[in-house]
């Protein structure tokens, strides 16, 4: 079987997906996900905790703990990992977190096997097939994250010493307010990560017909950017003509003379 060479790695199209999957096994080992809070409880700082993608808090997570069991709001038990702090008997279940760094792993290992396919045609076929696939696990990773923040906000525990507060969703990204505790959730740097591996992966799909290597790519991309402009200049006259085509005089011939009918 035919098999790259070294120098074959110096293409785009195989030398970022051999990067994007070093980064998605590197992201693993930084925070995916960061929270900061401000509560009465604590008026001189601010409490961060930061999730990863297995089991795993970092940060003021005992005193945020505390601050949640006020509204009966739980950390989530991972089920089949125990983690690094205490599970509540309420909390809702998650055990696809401890999934998290499969998904990861299995992303890694098949951006590095397209990387090494055989010939051009598979390895066009098969940085189609991955970026398509990336792009739908880290998608359902995301929905399954919004789905369960939603679930922990909406199943609060009734017994909790602050009553009366209203089923709330934690969003992704974004600033949020329950009671007297105000919170403010950002990406952390693994995400970060591996939003640059699959923009990695996507720059590698694009250029998956061209064999560009990396010292040609910012000259490439460069002149592409300055071509937008022209491109959006000419996109737009096209428009314009089109538009203006339906209000031409046609001619049409009759007899010795000229007719026009509009």
């Amino acid at each position: 079987m035919q098999r790259p060479t070294l120098d074959d790695f110096r293409e785009v199209r195989r030398g970022l997906p051999v990067l994007a999957a070093a980064l998605f096994v590197a992201a693993l080992a930084f925070p995916m996900w960061h929270i900061s809070v401000d509560a009465v409880q604590y008026p001189s700082t601010t409490l961060h905790v930061n999730l990863y993608a297995y089991p795993r808090l970092t940060g003021d997570y005992t005193e945020m703990a505390r601050l949640n069991h006020y509204i009966g709001f739980y950390f989530p038990d991972p089920v089949f990992i125990e983690p690094n702090y205490p599970v509540e008997e309420r909390a809702i279940d998650v055990p696809e977190w401890s999934l998290g760094p499969f998904a990861f792993v299995a992303v890694s290992l098949l951006s590095a096997f397209v990387a090494v396919a055989p010939t051009a045609e598979k390895l066009k076929r098969g940085l189609t097939y991955q970026f398509a696939g990336t792009v739908l696990v880290f998608t359902v990773m995301l929905a399954d994250i919004q789905f369960r923040l939603w679930q922990a906000g909406h199943t609060l525990d009734p017994d909790a010493p602050v009553m009366g507060v209203t089923g709330f969703t934690p969003p992704l990204w974004g600033r949020y307010q329950v009671a007297n505790i105000t919170s403010v959730s950002r990406f952390g740097l693994g995400a970060y990560m591996a939003i640059t591996a699959v923009g990695m992966l996507a720059v590698a799909f694009y250029y998956r017909d061209r064999a560009v290597s990396f010292g040609e790519l910012p000259g490439r991309l460069s002149r592409g950017i300055a071509g937008l402009p022209g491109a959006v200049r000419r996109r737009d006259g096209r428009e314009s003509d089109d538009d203006d085509g339906s209000h031409r005089p046609t001619t049409t011939a009759d007899g010795d003379g000229i007719t026009n009918h509009r």
